[in-house]
């Protein structure tokens, strides 16, 4: 079987991304930092990189995608979204310039020409120290700190229209650091440490902008070509490898989370099993730092703007010490304040990243089930261990089957595999996890960049549970859990419940551009080589694994999956592999199962305030538009806070007394999901012992 990387691959560096509240600095100062006004300029191992790299994408990519006019126009409007997301710091006359080189990129990257790729990244860099100047004229201003005006600030630029001269950007930029002070002054600071807080994030951002250099631009530019062709490929440069490499290993020894700079923020994009971000179920992916502070008293360090290594560099430690952090939750309403939480820095413990199990009592009717449930993090398989041929290896298959043998000793009468937030890992094991459940057979499809299609199959007939199954995923299980969960429903093993998965159904492998080069360092390339599809042949890519039964969530539709990236891989089909169905969740089952889940919604209090709870945050969250008025901004920020709290009650997110400097970690919250899922194998269990209730319930209905 071949080796394939699968997960959800975090990306350290993916190029420079500008912050969406922009950057301001003394301008003295500015103009003093070495290197600020002289143009960044290509070097001749960036012009060997890139000659490379693009012989390496266009001969081995998954996509074959020609490089031409089409594919220039959106390698331009991908840079430049890159260069400046939030819209802050280009004119529309600078984006008319731009359109003489619309339909040119094509024939920059073949021909293998930079001038004019620098030429947009140093007007960027331009128009940065324009705002600098500004911006500290504008901390000076006493007037920024008065907030009783009628004024809104949309927070959300994705939409809006290129500024069309100085007064309007200025305008934008006012009220965007009038936010940021409100902002401040709400917890609780006075006028000068709010004014003081902000010139120091400015200094910080505008020695950012000082130490950008030729390979983060050129980095920034090669992946508007590398991203277009799929998200997850992409170049990092010498520097930005190692750091790839080091950092984020370093990262694991502190709180056990993988970082990246996201804009204006650094956000956690995988949290690692075993370490104490995981254990302390404060934190999900795609929240964002802003700030960090040394044990129980230490001052709060407003780190936005930062780079990621820097932000590393004051969150891990030695370990024992504590580090507090403050954090802006991923489906945080516009008005929220951000929460702060203590975490002891500690080494990964794999051990405490393994699957783990527990029992849930569930009633129904007249009767209790025992409803065992085994929590998978991630596919994990300790691939040293195999190759020194020992004996107790790190495996998911081998732990979850331990785990099944002790939970039929207890006498459960269902199980649950909960896949929510399982980002993938080995495929080997999604593969021989699988076998646990069915006989032998086909488990995935991986269809190569050539046409070949190789068959991935459990080989062994053990089977080490037959009973009742539910499968729980959320949008954030990918690849590995994909295929798990896919090959569950195919063979209608097991019921899958939740919400539609990532959708991460593509391969992806690392080249070193180095052996290209002769004693040069040119980077290396992740790309993208390959693609799975389930023994159905359609594709886990894009769609991802659509449950039987869904649950109500806090989320849009294509929000925090991979449909919301515009360059990600097609949904196809291939053909089918042949396999037998060996489960009993049949149609008749399916009914059953979702009349009582419906029911459950409209009766049943905790459900029913779940709903229209998630129906009000989903609105609230709609809203971009927050006040710039002390007293409108506070009620705003009241009513986000309720909200918050009303869902925190219901669900595992955090307990009935949590406050903003909780120090305790989540352990035994309400899990109205997994409640709900225990209802539902209780509901299997009882329709397979007396298959008539299906049809009693049909009866009913009519």
């Amino acid at each position: 079987m071949k080796k394939y990387l699968i997960t959800l691959i975090p990306v350290l560096f993916l190029g420079w991304y500008p912050p969406k509240n922009g950057m301001g600095k003394e301008h003295t100062e500015l103009q003093s930092v070495a290197g600020l006004d002289e143009d960044l300029k290509p070097t001749d191992a960036q012009y060997k990189a890139q000659a490379v790299a693009v012989r390496l994408l266009s001969n081995f990519h998954y996509r074959k995608i020609k490089l031409d006019d089409s594919l220039s126009s959106v390698i331009l409007d991908k840079y430049i979204k890159d260069i400046d997301p939030g819209k802050l710091y280009l004119y529309q006359a600078d984006l008319e310039q731009f359109e003489k080189y619309r339909y040119s990129f094509d024939d920059f990257i073949l021909k293998g020409e930079l001038d004019v790729p620098y030429e947009i990244y140093n007007l960027y860099r331009k128009r940065w120290k324009e705002r600098s100047t500004y911006i500290q004229t504008l901390l000076s201003d006493p007037k920024l700190l008065d907030f009783t005006g009628d004024e809104t600030l949309d927070v959300d630029r994705e939409n809006a229209a290129w500024a069309a001269s100085e007064q309007e950007l200025n305008d934008v930029w006012r009220k965007y650091i009038k936010n940021e002070a409100l902002d401040l002054k709400l917890t609780g600071k006075v006028d000068t440490a709010t004014v003081s807080m902000l010139r120091d994030r400015y200094k910080n951002r505008d020695r950012g902008l000082a130490r950008i250099r030729t390979e983060q631009a050129f980095q920034t530019y090669f992946n508007a070509y590398a991203e277009s062709l799929d998200p997850h490929t992409d170049y990092m440069s010498p520097v930005l490898a190692d750091r790839f490499k080091q950092d984020m290993s370093q990262s694991v020894e502190g709180i056990g989370a993988l970082l990246r700079e996201d804009g204006n923020y650094i956000k956690i994009v995988d949290i690692i099993p075993g370490g104490p971000a995981f254990k302390s179920k404060y934190f999900q992916k795609e929240d964002r730092i802003i700030g960090v502070a040394q044990g129980d008293a230490g001052k709060m360090v407003d780190i936005v703007g930062w780079f990621v290594d820097d932000a590393v560099k004051l969150i891990k430690g030695p370990k024992g010490t504590t580090v507090r952090l403050q954090i802006l939750s991923a489906d945080a309403l516009p008005n929220s304040p951000p929460r702060e939480y203590r975490l002891v820095r500690e080494k990964v413990k794999l051990e405490e990243g393994r699957a783990k199990k527990e029992i849930l009592s569930v009633s129904n009717g007249n009767k209790v089930y025992k409803v065992g449930v085994i929590m998978v993090p991630s596919f994990y398989r300790d691939f040293e261990g195999v190759q020194k041929k020992e004996k107790e290896y790190a495996s998911t298959t081998r732990d979850v089957q331990n785990l099944i043998t002790e939970l039929k000793g207890e006498g459960v009468d269902g199980l649950v595999i909960d896949l929510r937030n399982n980002g993938g890992g080995s495929l080997v094991e999604a593969v021989s996890m699988t076998g646990l459940f069915i006989g032998k057979g086909p488990v995935v499809q991986v269809k190569e960049a050539t046409g070949d299609t190789e068959v991935q199959s459990d080989t062994d007939p053990m089977i080490a549970y037959d009973g009742p199954l539910a499968v729980m995923v959320n949008r954030f299980s990918a690849s590995a859990s994909e295929i798990f969960a896919g090959a569950i429903q195919d063979y209608k093993r097991g019921v899958i419940i939740g919400e539609p998965t990532f959708g991460k159904g593509t391969v992806q492998t690392l080249a070193d551009l180095n052996q290209w080069a002769k004693g040069e360092q040119l980077g290396q390339v992740k790309l993208t080589i390959a693609k799975f599809y389930r023994i159905n042949g359609s594709s886990t890519q894009l769609k991802g694994v659509t449950p039987d039964l869904l649950l109500p969530n806090a989320y849009k539709e294509h929000e925090f999956r991979e449909e919301a990236q515009t360059s990600a891989l097609p949904w196809d089909q291939i053909g089918s592999t042949r396999y037998e169905e060996t489960g009993n969740v049949n149609e008749k089952m399916m009914s059953w199962l979702n009349d009582n889940h419906e029911n459950r919604l409209q009766s049943d209090e905790e459900l029913k305030q779940l709903v229209s709870d998630l129906e009000s945050f989903r609105s609230a969250r709609d809203n971009k538009i927050v006040s710039l008025q002390e007293g409108k901004r506070k009620k705003e920020r009241e009513e986000a806070e309720k909200k918050r709290a009303a869902l925190a009650q219901l669900n595992d997110e955090a307990g009935e007394e949590e406050d903003d400097s909780d120090t305790t970690p989540k352990k035994n919250k309400k899990d109205v999901y997994l409640t709900e899922t225990g209802r539902v194998v209780a509901d299997m269990v009882a329709l397979i012992h007396e298959p008539s209730l299906a049809d009693v319930s049909r009866k009913n209905k009519r």
